[in-house]
């Protein structure tokens, strides 16, 4: 009898690229808040802890390049930029709602530690440090 193995799993490629760019670090921060209301980019950095000028217009680009957010020039002055997601960032919706169910169920935060101080409790190599768990 010749031994029979099971076939070696394969990685699907497109669930492989959305889960590289929806996994990128603060993309989800930002299509949370997004998801919540359109926003000006002081809006968005304030709703963020931690996230730099920089980085949130790295990720504001790629996003509006992904066709997932959209930039909008009002012409006010000073002239006004909001964020809003597409029709494509916003079917995102039932992934990040599945996410904040497994994060509440699953993601334990300090005994009376605020959302913000989930970053405190990162190392420099950005993986979490032990929690206690809630009462």
């Amino acid at each position: 009898m010749a031994d029979v193995h099971p076939p070696t799993p394969e990685l699907c490629a497109r669930f492989h690229e959305a889960s590289e760019l929806i996994g990128r670090r603060w993309t989800g921060a930002i299509i949370f808040v997004l998801l919540r209301s359109r926003c000006r980019f002081a809006t968005l950095r304030s709703a963020i802890p931690d996230i730099t000028d920089r980085m949130l217009s790295e990720r504001l680009q790629e996003l509006e390049e992904e066709q997932i957010v959209d930039r909008t020039v009002l012409p006010e002055t000073p002239v006004r930029v909001e964020y809003a997601l597409t029709k494509k960032g916003r079917a995102l919706a039932s992934v990040i709602e599945a996410i904040t169910e497994w994060a509440h169920k699953w993601v334990e935060l300090e005994v009376h530690a605020a959302p913000v101080a989930l970053s405190a409790r990162r190392s420099r190599r950005g993986r979490r440090t032990p929690s206690r768990r809630r009462s």
